[in-house]
């Protein structure tokens, strides 16, 4: 297969596994985009309605598939805590190293001193 870079047979499960999530993401952000493209172009709004709605699940499915990837590859889990639902500045962030990571570090018991 064309997605592969390596041999496969060199490959252990979970890394083609990640691989096998990596390219399922990437197509779901795909079709989110040229269902949101045709979301916007369309006049008809019962059509509209329809492709909004399975535009929304092509996000559901992204977003499952990022979950996986959070659970089975730990730098994504430290990048997705550190990046999402945070208010701040993302480049701010990424130079400070600071974030919610930084937040979950704090157990909320006062000074240890």
């Amino acid at each position: 297969m064309t997605q592969y870079h390596e041999p496969v047979e060199r490959m252990d499960e979970k890394t083609l596994n990640i691989t096998r999530a990596l390219m399922s993401l990437k197509e779901e952000i795909e079709a989110v985009d040229w269902y949101n493209q045709r979301v916007s172009a369309t006049e008809d709004e019962t059509l509209k309605e329809v492709l909004a709605h399975n535009r929304d699940e092509e996000i559901e499915h992204a977003v499952m598939t990022l979950e996986w990837l959070r659970r089975n590859m730990d730098v994504w889990d430290e990048n997705l805590r550190k990046y999402l639902f945070t208010k701040e500045n993302l480049l701010e962030v990424e130079e400070s190293g600071s974030g919610k990571k930084d937040e979950d570090k704090d157990l909320g018991i006062g000074d240890m001193k």
